[in-house]
């Protein structure tokens, strides 16, 4: 067993780990760092893949930004948490069972999986190969998922701020 293979599996082991929080657990900061955890293994992976630059955005971006977004989203908006239902033991163990079953299935399909290899250029220039293709061939969709994201965090912003009724109106 190769130390590539189990840095593989470790960091795979606590990206399914913490999906698994990020569903079972109630409070909103804790699903946040479950997210967090892993959005970092993922990028673990994506190093291990030789896309160090895609591993360093995943970090910036998805544990950084998206995490905090969705932070301040949920804090501008109201919840009631008491609504909220407690699920049995039952559902506990269903959703176990699923997790389970469908790990197993993955395992099965990729089991005696034989890729064949071939050559492949690792570590030359794949930020340089990635920016040109970023600005040059993708630019237009590029800014316009920035004016959206732009738009939809307004939007948010508009809507907290909507459901609260004004003091001044209340006098």
């Amino acid at each position: 067993m190769s130390g590539e293979f189990l840095a593989f599996i470790s960091l795979s082991l606590v990206a399914v780990l913490g999906g698994i929080l990020l569903i079972n657990l109630t409070k909103v900061v804790h699903m946040v760092i479950a997210l967090v955890f892993t959005f970092i293994s993922v990028a673990g992976i994506y190093v291990m893949l030789s896309a160090e630059f895609v591993a360093v955005v995943q970090i910036l971006i998805y544990s950084g930004a998206i995490t905090i977004i969705m932070l301040f989203g949920i804090m501008l908006t109201k919840h009631d948490d008491e609504s909220v239902e407690k699920t049995g033991m039952i559902r506990k163990l269903l959703l176990m069972l699923g997790i389970a079953g469908f790990a197993f299935a993955v395992y099965m399909g990729i089991y005696d999986l034989d890729i064949p290899a071939q050559q492949t250029a690792l570590h030359e220039n794949n930020t340089e190969q990635i920016g040109v293709a970023l600005y040059s061939k993708y630019v237009i969709p590029f800014e316009l998922t920035s004016v959206i994201l732009l738009v939809a965090l307004v939007g948010a912003i508009v809507l907290a701020k909507k459901d609260e009724p004004e003091e001044a109106d209340k006098q």
